[in-house]
């Protein structure tokens, strides 16, 4: 990837074909230019969107461990970043390209087979492990067993 700046502390990224082109857009701030012009406002500007964005990294951090959607809010914040943030837009097309490739692949017919044999397998495992705890204990659950 050749990165060159276009003299605003842009950086534009060549691309390999032009379709390519058309899809990335050049890294950046995404700020108005009325903002960008002024440096101390651009410097708040980018403060702002660091401190938004952290927080709601932070928060899909926690909710890692609580309920709630912890990655998509991380992604969420990743993109605030990258509104401003030549290393998180480049974090996010790493990432875009990285799940499209995972999609391709469990498109794959072999994969496809792979995971609804295991999903079977797993199935039937469970199913069995239900049986014999059903076929020893019978009905009664465990909490209202009365000894």
């Amino acid at each position: 990837m050749n990165t060159g700046s276009d003299g605003e502390g842009e950086v534009a990224v060549a691309a390999d074909s032009p379709d390519e082109e058309q899809s990335e857009k050049a890294l950046g701030s995404r700020a108005p230019d009325f903002v960008r012009s002024r440096r101390a406002l651009h410097m708040s500007w980018q403060v702002g969107v660091f401190i938004v964005g952290l927080a709601v990294v932070g928060a899909g951090v926690a909710m890692l461990v609580l309920p709630g959607p912890g990655w998509l809010v991380i992604f969420g914040g990743m993109a605030i970043w990258a509104t401003e943030f030549v290393w998180a837009q480049l974090v996010l097309r790493w990432t875009k390209r990285k799940v499209t490739e995972a999609a391709q692949r469990a498109l794959d017919p072999k994969v496809r087979r792979r995971n609804m044999i295991l999903t079977a397998t797993g199935l039937v495992i469970v199913a069995v492990l239900v049986g014999i705890y059903l076929w020893k204990f019978g009905l009664a659950l465990p909490w209202n067993v009365d000894e």
